[in-house]
């Protein structure tokens, strides 16, 4: 399976020269020996020319223009339900709600196919051509890369050989995960993930736990763009959602799958009830192992958010998790967080007062003690401190190329004054 799934991913990645060409672009080099010329120059330039060249290609903006055209190229989109899915979708409503424009590139746009073992997951069919021509249509301000598969390569791809500057953002330990599912080896994971994000002008992070320890696997330029919580949809309150469940009820939301380590949480003995809220390859088997835990399926908005209010305890399992934004969600909605001591929790608690969560090795230990501790204010005091307008600024201001400060981004992005 895991020589089939490597063949793919490598015929999925190929440069298609021999098959198709690129569409132009209005500034695409004329094959004349004074464009060779010029072009020879380009290369070998000096950094002025460089940004001439970011301001020729981009027609950079001012303060009085009307707002960005930014592109966010995705492999992870709907229907898929993650953290990383509504990070993308909620700052694209941030940042047009602010007067910019967003285009998303994602494996709806293309033919694709589930991927192996996780069907949920579409790999994108010769993306190539079409991705270049919904750029050119598009004429972006910039460009960000958010995931490494298929549309990321392409993507990516496509702005190496036209010297558009991108940069990128790293939101899943896919070396990990790999290793959980095919004993992939993590080094070589995350040697392929170096080269991947090595030419891009930045490469995005959750937080500062997250930035340190790609910084010490050799990822450079590591800018911080944190996540954030709509509080107006996740808060607490009263609600009859659990009145028939025995309580205590201890809560997890997220994908069914072996990498979020679900089976740490369902095998711990606990008093009251577990309920778990989503879906994934991993269901099936789960809910048949686990007969007395409660498995409700996929929820959002409203729904999800009485989810998270009527439970006592939300416990995080997962240790590859480069975040975790349903722990923001849990904490926004009064509820303490019970997790082991990794990036991600260790991060998003950090600084947090007592009856926030805790965070254990011995899980069951964590539960227990979260639910004693318990304090809906702090919980929800804390959660303020992850703004999602906050985010989007942060996101905007990365967008920094050679000679633009931030500044100039926000005040592009109409953020700022």
């Amino acid at each position: 399976m895991l020589k089939c799934f490597n063949l793919l991913i490598v015929g999925l990645n190929r440069d298609y020269n021999s098959m198709t060409e690129l569409p132009p672009s209005s500034d695409a080099p004329v094959d004349t020996p004074q464009a060779k010329k010029k072009g020879a120059l380009r290369r070998i330039g000096s950094g002025a020319m460089r940004l001439t060249r970011a301001k020729q290609r981009f027609s950079m903006p001012n303060s009085e223009m009307g707002g960005l055209r930014i592109v966010v190229a995705t492999d992870a989109w709907k229907p898929q339900v993650n953290g990383v899915v509504r990070s993308l979708e909620t700052l694209g409503d941030i940042l047009t709600g602010f007067g910019n424009e967003v285009l998303y590139i994602t494996p709806n746009d293309f033919k694709s196919i589930p991927m192996p073992s996780y069907p949920e997951i579409r790999l994108s069919l010769l993306p190539n051509r079409k991705a270049a021509k919904m750029i050119n249509d598009f004429k972006p301000d910039a460009i960000h890369i958010a995931t490494e598969g298929p549309i990321g390569r392409s993507v990516r791809r496509f702005c190496q050989r036209r010297r558009y500057p991108f940069t990128t953002s790293f939101h899943t330990r896919f070396p990990e995960y790999a290793n959980e599912r095919w004993k992939f080896p993590i080094r070589w994971g995350y040697a392929i993930l170096r080269d991947f994000h090595k030419n891009g002008e930045a490469i995005m992070v959750a937080t500062q736990g997250m930035k340190e320890e790609m910084e010490e696997r050799g990822f450079t330029n590591l800018k911080l763009w944190a996540r954030g919580v709509d509080l107006d949809i996740f808060k607490s309150g009263d609600t009859p959602l659990f009145d028939d469940y025995k309580r205590p009820v201890f809560l997890y939301v997220g994908r069914i799958a072996v990498e979020k380590s679900i089976e740490d949480f369902l095998a711990l003995d606990l008093p009251g009830s577990k309920v778990v809220v989503g879906d994934g390859p991993q269901r099936s088997e789960l809910e048949q192992k686990y007969p007395d835990a409660i498995f409700v399926g996929s929820k959002f908005g409203e729904d999800l958010a009485e989810h998270y209010r009527a439970a006592d305890v939300f416990v995080f399992p997962s240790r590859t998790d480069t975040f975790g934004l349903v722990n923001i969600e849990a904490l926004a909605s009064g509820v303490p967080v019970a997790a082991y001591p990794v990036r991600g929790p260790l991060d998003i608690l950090a600084d947090a007062q007592p009856g926030c969560g805790v965070l254990s090795e011995d899980l069951r230990e964590a539960c227990l003690q979260a639910l004693e501790q318990r304090d809906v204010q702090a919980c929800e005091a804390h959660a303020k401190n992850f703004s999602w307008e906050a985010a989007a600024r942060q996101f905007v201001s990365n967008l920094e190329l050679s000679g633009f400060d931030e500044n100039f981004w926000l005040r592009s992005a109409k953020m700022i004054d």
